[in-house]
This record gives structure tokens, C-alpha cells and sequence, in this order.
């Protein structure tokens, strides 16, 4: 079928059934979601249809949902409506997001049903396939890093047929009818190098965890502030917790190497774990910090616990919980509104660590 040709049976159908999922339209036109939700996106933009999470419907279906059900978009934000999370296991930097949602829930009146983040993309799909099936209103989703494959995993999000917002997590632009909160990573290394070369440190290392999510936001912000200042980038040391700790020791010590050398004398280190392990093999070796090595830590779980308490970049991790709440709830209340996307910047906390070069 031809573009135009496929998009005329697209707008017979819609007009003879009023409203219709796009998953069902693309089986039934034997092509993908992903082109059929093109097509949706051009008929909607010349106004032949209209948009509605997970399908489409015919203007006058539109006109007469709104109607049949005035109270939709007036109802108030609170009370009745259930809220499906879904997070990664363990760890302790999502606890507080968490809390951060319940804190907004409770202000709101909601209940929230958590699930845990599955392995693999097909699990996680039957996770939120079960909450939407319990009868969840919207959807707050933090869904483990790296699901492949990616296209399929924004696929499956645009596809949804409830609202939903990703808590610190960034989407493709397949994706697009998904809103998100999450932490400014990059502006935060920023800030991490500004503050170190603002005491007079020329040559900044980066030591970060290889298998977070936020390692590639921070690099970019690290890299892109590196540029601004006029220092050269790195070394960067990438610290891999999946294998044995033999690695870990390795990578920390080439780096001690070269601040006991004099070639290095700052570094931005993510995360807080490896921050206060690193520090603590520093001054077992007789380097001190900060007279020898400055220290910045990103995260700030436990950055203060130090046996030097470090200066520490700090995510507004409960912020991000309570605003995914807060942008849900203004959706389920109002549908119409432009999808947002918000960005929250996190703060320096000036320690010990650091001190002028």
C-alpha cells in the first residue's frame, strides 16, 4: 500500500469505528507500529483525527467522549486514582526518589503500587501489562538501564495506553508521547569541574562506574565544562563492579600512581562508594586529601560519612520523585496540555575534600 492509500483506510476505519488502537491498526494493515504512528501524528496535525494514548479517534468520537464525560479533565487530583512505579533493584541512590514519590502521593491522596525492574525488556513489559491490567491510572516508570533493544523499548512506551512520566531516565524521540523528570547530570559534572578548577586545579580526572546510567550524562557534562575552562579532558578511570574486585583495585591504582607521581591532583569520582574507597586507599598509601588529591563526589548518599567528608554534587533525587507525581497527576486531570519534559539541576556541597590547589 502507498502512503496516501494507507492512510485513507487508516481514516475509513477510525471514522467507522470511532476509536481504535494503534497496535490493532498496524495488525490489521500489516505494517509496524512505528509507521502507523506516523502516519496518526500527519492526519492528527492536519486535524482528521485525534491523538489519545495508545490509538486514535475520529474528531466527532472526540467530541462526544468529551460530552458523555465532562468530568474528565475537571475531576479532582486526588482520592481515587492508583499510581503504578516501577524501579531498579537495589542500590541506594533510588530510595530516595521513592520517598520522594510517596511524600508527593500522600499530598495528593494517591496510592502507588511498586514493582521492581525486570532483566530483560519482555519481562518488564509483563510487569507494567500487570499493573495496567490491576487498573493503575497512570504510570511513573524508572525501568532498569540499558533494556534492548532500545527502538523496541521506546516503541513499547509510546504505545502505552495510560499516562506515563520516566523518572530520571531519558528517552529516544520515538518515544513521544512519554514526559519525563529527571536530574540535569551533565550541568551537574559541571559544577563538580568549575569548582575544582575554579581552586586552581589545571588537570581534572574523572573515575566513574561503568554500568551506571547517569556515567554517560556525567562524562558529557564533565567533558563540556573541560572545553569551556580550556583543560584537557581526562584521564578518565572506568571502575567495573560486574567482574571481581581485582579491576576495582587496578584502575584505582593507576590512579594513585599518577597522584603520587604529582600528575594529577583533583577528580571527580562517581559515585559516592567509590569516592569514600578511594580516598581511604589515598591516605593508606601517605597521600593526603586534600593537600595531595581534591575530591568531588557525585551522588551525596553517604559523601558526608567520609573519613575526609567530601564535597559532593547532589541529584535532587526526592525532588525528581515528587515532580513525576505532580506532572501525572496535572495529566490525569487535564490530558490536553503540551507534553513537558523537566530538568532539575542538582547542587554543590562544599566539604572537606577540597581545598585551593
Amino acid at each position: 500500500m502507498l502512503t496516501e492509500e494507507r492512510r485513507e483506510a487508516l481514516l475509513r476505519l477510525v471514522e467507522r469505528r470511532g476509536a481504535v488502537k494503534v497496535t490493532e491498526l498496524a495488525a490489521a494493515m500489516g505494517v509496524s507500529a512505528v509507521t502507523l504512528r506516523q502516519d496518526v501524528r500527519d492526519l492528527a496535525g492536519r486535524g482528521l483525527v485525534v491523538r489519545v494514548h495508545g490509538g486514535v479517534m475520529s474528531p466527532a468520537a472526540a467530541r462526544r467522549a468529551e460530552v458523555a464525560a465532562p468530568a474528565v479533565a475537571t475531576a479532582p487530583a486526588g482520592g481515587h486514582h492508583v499510581l503504578g512505579l516501577v524501579v531498579p533493584p537495589g542500590g541506594y541512590y533510588y530510595p530516595e526518589i521513592i520517598r520522594g514519590v510517596q511524600e508527593a502521593a500522600r499530598t495528593h491522596g494517591v496510592r502507588v503500587v511498586l514493582a521492581v525492574s525486570a532483566e530483560t525488556l519482555a519481562a518488564n513489559q509483563e510487569q507494567v501489562r500487570r499493573l495496567v491490567g490491576s487498573g493503575v491510572d497512570g504510570l511513573l516508570l524508572m525501568p532498569r538501564a540499558g533494556l534492548e533493544p532500545a527502538d523496541e523499548a521506546d516503541e513499547w512506551l509510546d504505545g502505552l495506553d495510560v499516562p506515563v512520566v520516566l523518572l530520571d531516565r531519558r528517552t529516544g524521540a520515538r518515544a513521544g508521547r512519554l514526559e519525563q523528570v529527571a536530574a540535569d547530570h551533565p550541568y551537574g559534572a559541571g559544577l563538580a569541574v568549575r569548582h575544582l578548577a575554579g581552586l586552581g586545579h589545571g588537570r581534572i580526572a574523572l573515575v566513574v562506574r561503568a554500568m551506571s546510567p547517569n556515567t554517560p550524562l556525567i562524562r558529557e557534562g564533565y567533558t563540556e565544562a573541560c572545553r569551556d575552562l580550556g583543560l584537557a579532558a581526562g584521564p578518565e578511570f572506568r571502575i567495573d563492579t560486574t567482574d571481581e574486585s581485582a579491576a576495582c583495585d587496578e584502575e584505582f591504582a593507576a590512579f594513585l600512581a599518577l597522584v603520587g607521581a604529582g600528575e594529577v591532583r583533583a577528580a571527580l569520582v562517581h559515585n559516592d562508594l567509590d569516592a569514600v574507597a578511594l580516598v581511604g586507599l589515598a591516605r593508606a598509601r601517605g597521600l593526603r586529601v586534600p593537600e595531595d588529591l581534591a575530591v568531588v563526589s557525585y551522588d551525596d548518599e553517604v559523601a558526608e560519612l567520609s573519613d575526609v567528608p567530601l564535597t559532593a554534587v547532589a541529584p535532587p533525587k526526592r525532588a525528581v520523585g515528587g515532580w513525576a507525581v505532580d506532572l501525572l497527576m496535572r495529566r490525569l486531570a487535564d490530558p490536553t496540555p503540551p507534553l513537558a519534559e523537566v530538568l532539575l539541576r542538582p547542587e554543590l556541597r562544599v566539604r572537606a575534600s577540597t581545598r585551593p590547589a
